[in-house]
C-alpha cells in the first residue's frame, strides 16, 4: 500500500513538472487517501501484536 502511496506521488511530481495540473492534484489526493490507509492498517497491526504478547 505504501508503495502505491509513492508511486502516485512520483505520477504527480512528474505531472507538475509538465505543466499538467489536475493530473497532479488528482494523483496528490490519491497517494494523500492511500498513505492514511497505510497508517492506519499499520497502526491497527502494531496494536494488535501488542495484545497478542500481552
Amino acid at each position: 500500500m505504501l508503495h502505491y502511496a509513492v508511486v502516485f506521488l512520483v505520477i504527480a511530481l512528474i505531472a507538475a513538472l509538465f505543466g499538467f495540473g489536475g493530473i497532479a492534484a488528482s494523483a496528490v489526493g490519491i497517494a494523500k487517501i492511500l498513505f492514511v490507509i497505510f497508517l492506519v492498517l499499520a497502526l491497527a497491526s502494531f496494536i494488535a501484536g501488542l495484545m497478542r504478547r500481552g
